[in-house]
């Protein structure tokens, strides 16, 4: 590991000039715990040398979890374990998804009208865990080809140090059944729960063109959210992604000229995209920066960004789809089902920032929700961030993919939009 020492020591010995980094102030919500992090759930913005941003302790960091082998000695439990259910400290979980629904339905588990039961996939490492971006000078190092392979199979091997649990979704075009005088289209069930459902029949004719998303969606889903929070003062999407599995087209990102490309792919891992760091890191980026803004440029100074934040602001993801979702939903967890839960931090390292996304371990009685065959004209809202910390309102919602088992099996997978945004108020 010499490489990895070389690393250290250049973090521990460097001498930091006076550094322009952002770096969030802590802001843990009253009554939830602190989360499963490094340096105590300090940004490693903390760790600026010379304007890395941290990235060389997050690297150093990354390499050293991997020496020391508990993510490795996991995995190869689980893969030992004898076929059948796994015990884990949280319930029962399963290696595969099929193996989780024959329990389902071996044990009668049931679901409200309009929901279903059905397997999750969830972390069983309470442990941070580290992503090296693909655009990070790594990848491209002959000279540390060895360390990427390494890295490369752990974050392969972060998806096996998941299982299936079971679940039960609720719809949530019911959440007055279960919170009575709650609407779903309202402001006060995103304060409350984190997830909504808002209304949009977009004049956008081409989901696949960035360029018209940008220019016809954006102010669409931008004036919605106005409407959705008539308390707030400005809304911002920044950026989006296309999802669909069986796009036939060209799915190449390419940031440069802001086309996200199209995902094959669908995020089965129960996660959150924000946490108590990032979130105020990635909104400060987008107003003085316009980092991956693919929308309106925002030039804020840094002292006029501080005073912008220094009021309330939420990050708000909306997700429209192109056609009847069919197979592959998208389902949100409600706030209070886990507002006393810790979240594990996962951090992503660019070449120039550390960002922070989350991972949940899991447990019975997370409220869960979706949209059983959400149409065209339905947004389904859920809250990444939110800047209020004293427990009054929902910090953020997770949320995941899922494999509806009542769906046909030739029903079509999921297409859709999803937005990001930034509410201020």
């Amino acid at each position: 590991m010499a490489q990895l020492n070389s690393i250290e020591n250049h973090v521990a010995g460097v001498t930091s000039n006076v550094s322009s980094v952002y770096v969030p102030p802590l802001q843990l919500t009253k009554g939830q715990p602190p989360p499963i992090a490094a340096n105590g759930g300090l940004s490693y913005m903390s760790f600026d040398r010379n304007g890395d941003a941290g990235t060389a302790a997050a690297t150093a960091a990354a390499l050293r979890l991997l020496a020391e082998g508990q993510g490795q000695a996991v995995t190869e439990m689980l893969d030992k374990a004898p076929p059948g259910p796994i015990e884990t400290r949280w319930g029962v979980g399963f290696r595969s998804y099929s193996e989780c629904l024959e329990y389902i339905r071996a044990n009668d588990i049931e679901a409200p009208e309009g929901g279903v039961a059905l397997p999750l996939r969830y972390s069983v490492f309470e442990q941070p865990s580290y992503s090296i971006v693909s655009s990070n000078a790594l990848w491209r190092d002959p000279a540390r080809a060895d360390l990427a392979k390494a890295l490369r199979k752990e974050e392969q091997d972060v998806a096996r140090r998941c299982l299936y649990f079971p679940q039960v979704l609720r719809d949530a075009r019911r959440i007055e059944k279960y919170y009575p005088g709650l609407s779903p289209n309202s402001p006060e069930c995103m304060d409350k729960l984190g997830v909504a459902l808002g209304h949009c029949e977009s004049k956008c004719g081409n989901f696949y063109d960035a360029a018209e998303v940008e220019r016809v969606f954006y102010p669409e889903i931008e004036k919605l959210l106005l409407e959705v929070f008539p308390g707030a003062t400005d809304a911002l999407v920044y950026n989006h992604d296309v999802f669909d599995k069986d796009y036939k087209g060209d799915r190449t990102e390419d940031q440069d000229n802001k086309n996200p490309g199209v995902n094959a792919n669908y995020a089965y891992i129960v996660h959150n995209d924000l946490n108590d760091n990032s979130g105020r890191v990635r909104c400060r980026e987008l107003l003085t920066k316009n980092l991956r803004n693919f929308g309106r440029e925002q030039h804020y100074t840094a002292e006029q960004a501080d005073a912008k934040m220094s009021r309330r602001f939420m990050s708000i993801n909306l997700a429209k789809p192109m056609e009847t979702v069919r197979q592959n939903p998208f389902v949100l967890c409600a706030w209070p089902s886990f507002a006393d839960q810790p979240y594990i931090t996962n951090y992503r390292i660019y070449d120039d920032r550390v960002g922070e996304t989350t991972r949940f371990t899991y447990r019975h009685n997370h409220e869960w929700y979706w949209f059983p065959q959400q149409k065209p004209t339905e947004v389904s809202m859920l809250k990444c961030y939110d800047s209020v910390t004293d427990g009054s309102v929902s910090r953020w919602s997770f949320h995941s993919a899922c494999i509806d088992p009542t769906a046909p099996d030739d029903a079509p997978c999921r297409r859709n939009v999803v937005v990001r945004s930034f509410v201020f108020f």
